[in-house]
Parts: structure tokens; C-alpha cells; sequence
């Protein structure tokens, strides 16, 4: 094998065994159970923090897939950690799915039901399912798509609206996050319940998933993504007209690999090939938010660098390699390694940076590990990587 390939799974192993020890040593709650709302940057707890699902669904994911990997009872006991503090304290008991948040002691605080939040713990459970299999968990995970189905996906224009009230009614803020659009369907959304219905697939091959995973795949071909550009429109209203002009490299090139990943656990040749060139053209597009350092800026109008979009980043082209032979891509995926050991990667206390600016500064006020700062961006991709390095 290529001596660089070679080098590579071997720095991307260590790298991923530094991420988990991290979140070992630093994360778990001793005192109120699970894990830590908040870390920063030195390693302080914030106490006080709110616990949110979408955390807690990564970490369960990460351990989960770390022990499928190596199975270490170490990271089996993490992911049965998190895996109860879910069942008991963010699952909602009476109206089914979880909390988007509950207060540092475990009492629910944010009781809305964003799917985004939904879609994530049905990756996690199927991930952990396969570690740990159990009627419960295929059970919980059957039941939370079940709920999507029934709320949140639209018969009339296709896709899944964003957000409910705790009792599945509707509500006027949608919103993911402060700096999101309140838009009716998103991108981001649409992507991340792929990636659940594709690993649900996985351990449970359902007709009918099967069908709303290719529905899933048409909608990103056909609508999200613009088909001159090659790159994803963010937000839309419900009948999927564009309410934004953003380009987000980190989602394209994020999609660009997942897209693939759902075409190929559908293993149907004609969906396969239509996925194939739009994932080489999504990868060709998002060359444009590559800086001279090897780097992959946020978005088209934000020069900063994020941990996670420097780890899709490397999956993505690498991806884009596989798939075209291209040598270009392979060194996009290896420029970028070498970027985020100089200046993401934290060798003094550990885990990766938020992110650097356009110059190299280490972004301030943000989480080491938090309500959106998790093990999955960048452990997923050590894996990935190493996978396919073999």
C-alpha cells in the first residue's frame, strides 16, 4: 500500500484514540450522572450547563462505533452510560421521542422536539444496537422513526418539517440554533435524518425505510442541491422554494460522502451511478473554500475554520478519491490531516479546537466539548478513514 496511505491510518488511529481517552478522562458527571454540558477550552467544567440530546446521541453514537471497532470494555461502559442517562432522563415518557435539552441535574428544560434532535438519537441507538442488540433498542429507534413519519414528514411536498412543541403540535420558532433562518425544511435536517434512516437500515431492512431513504436521496438530488452549482441550498419553505443564499462548504462536502453512503446501502445500480456524479460534483465544488494552508473554510462568507468541517472535509474528498482515482482529491484529503494536526488538534489538553480564524488563532469562547462540540465529527472520521485505508 501507497507509504502515505499507510502513514495516514496510522496517525488517524492514534488521533482517534486520543479523542476517546479525552472524553474519558474530562467528561464524565459524577455527580448528576451522564456527561458535562460544557467544557472549555482548559478543561473546566461549566457548571450549570444544560445537557442537550443531540450531545449525549453523539457521545452514544461515538463509543458505540470506537467499540465495534476495538472492543474495549472502556468505551462499551461509556456507551451504556450514555445510553441510560438518554433512556432516563431525555426520553420524553409520555409523548414518545426526546428533549431537546434538560438542566444540569437531569429535569427537562428545552421539551421541544426538534427533529434534528430525533434523527440523531435513532443513529445513535441503531450504532449501539449493533454493539449491544436488544428489543428495547430496535424497538426505541423503530418507534422514534415512526413518530417522524407520523408528525414531521409531509405528504403533500415530500421531505420533514423542522420542529414541534413537546406534544408534536406546531410552534413558530423552528429554529436549530440562533444563527439558523426559521425556515420550515432545512438542509441540515434532510442530511441528518438520511444518516438515521441509513443506519436504522442497517439492522432493520424495512420496506418501507427503504423507500423513504430513496425518497430521502431524490429530494437532495432534485431539490436541496442546486444542479449548476453542485452546492446545497440551506434553508426553504415547506414547498421547497429557496429562502437562502448561503453556501455552507462544510455541509457539501459533508453531504457529498453521506449521499453515497445511503446510495450504497440501497445497493440499486441506477441510484448508485446518479449519486456517484453528484457526489464528484459536490467534491469539485467545495474546492472553492480551500485556503492556501489546506484548510476548508465554514461557509462562503465565513473565513473561520471549524473542527468538524475540516474532519468531513478529509472523509469527503478522500471519498472523492475512491471514487474517481483522481490524485487531486487524495491530496486535498492529506493537505487537510496535515492542517488540523498544526493547528486543530489540542496536544497539550487534549481533543480538537473549535476552530482557528483565517489566521491561525485559536477561536475564543468556544467549547472543548458542549452542547454542540462532540466526539462524532471528528472520531467518525478517524474511523472512516481508517477503514478505508486498509
Amino acid at each position: 500500500m501507497n507509504k502515505r496511505l499507510v502513514a495516514y491510518r496510522e496517525e488517524l488511529t492514534t488521533a482517534l484514540y486520543d479523542i476517546l481517552l479525552y472524553w474519558q478522562q474530562f467528561t464524565v458527571d459524577t455527580t448528576n450522572g451522564g456527561f458535562y454540558g460544557a467544557i472549555d477550552n482548559n478543561n473546566n467544567v461549566l457548571q450549570g450547563s444544560p445537557k442537550g440530546s443531540v450531545l449525549n446521541s453523539r457521545i452514544l453514537w461515538s463509543f458505540s462505533a470506537a467499540y465495534k471497532f476495538n472492543p474495549t470494555p472502556a468505551y462499551l461502559n461509556l456507551a451504556e452510560r450514555a445510553y441510560q442517562y438518554i433512556r432516563t432522563y431525555i426520553q420524553d415518557p409520555v409523548s414518545g421521542g426526546v428533549y431537546w435539552s434538560v438542566n444540569a441535574g437531569g429535569e427537562p428544560l428545552e421539551t421541544r422536539k426538534q427533529v434534528y434532535g430525533q434523527a440523531f438519537l435513532i443513529y445513535a441507538l441503531s450504532e449501539y444496537y449493533s454493539i449491544r442488540p436488544s428489543t428495547e433498542v430496535l424497538e426505541w429507534a423503530i418507534s422514534i422513526y415512526r413518530l417522524l413519519e407520523k408528525h414531521s414528514y409531509d405528504p403533500v411536498h415530500g421531505g420533514y418539517y423542522e420542529a414541534f412543541s413537546r406534544e408534536w403540535g406546531p410552534i413558530d420558532d423552528l429554529r436549530l440554533s440562533a444563527k439558523d433562518d426559521n425556515a420550515a425544511k432545512t438542509m441540515n435536517t434532510h442530511l441528518h435524518v438520511l444518516e438515521a434512516y441509513t443506519n436504522l437500515y442497517r439492522i432493520w431492512p424495512d420496506v418501507e425505510l427503504r423507500k423513504k431513504i430513496h425518497e430521502l436521496i431524490e429530494l437532495f438530488l432534485h431539490k436541496i442541491i442546486d444542479p449548476v452549482r453542485h452546492q446545497q441550498i440551506l434553508f426553504f419553505d415547506k414547498a421547497w422554494n429557496p429562502q437562502s443564499s448561503v453556501i455552507s462548504y462544510g455541509h457539501d462536502i459533508e453531504t457529498s460522502w453521506l449521499l453515497q453512503d445511503a446510495a450504497e446501502v440501497l445497493a440499486d445500480e441506477q441510484i448508485l451511478q446518479q449519486v456517484k456524479a453528484n457526489t464528484l460534483n459536490m467534491a469539485r465544488a467545495a474546492i472553492a473554500g480551500i485556503a492556501v494552508d489546506g484548510s476548508l473554510q465554514y461557509e462562503d462568507d465565513n473565513s473561520e475554520k471549524h473542527w468538524w468541517v475540516q474532519a468531513e472535509a478529509m472523509v469527503g474528498f478522500f471519498n472523492a478519491w475512491q471514487l474517481s482515482g483522481e490524485e487531486k482529491y487524495l491530496h486535498l484529503s492529506l493537505n487537510n490531516w496535515e492542517f488540523v494536526k498544526k493547528y486543530i488538534i489540542d496536544n497539550v489538553k487534549g481533543e480538537w479546537f473549535w476552530g482557528v480564524t483565517a489566521d491561525h488563532v485559536v477561536m475564543a469562547g468556544q467549547d472543548k466539548a458542549g452542547f454542540w462540540k462532540c466526539p462524532y465529527h471528528n472520531s467518525r472520521a478517524c474511523l472512516e478513514l481508517i477503514h478505508r485505508t486498509v
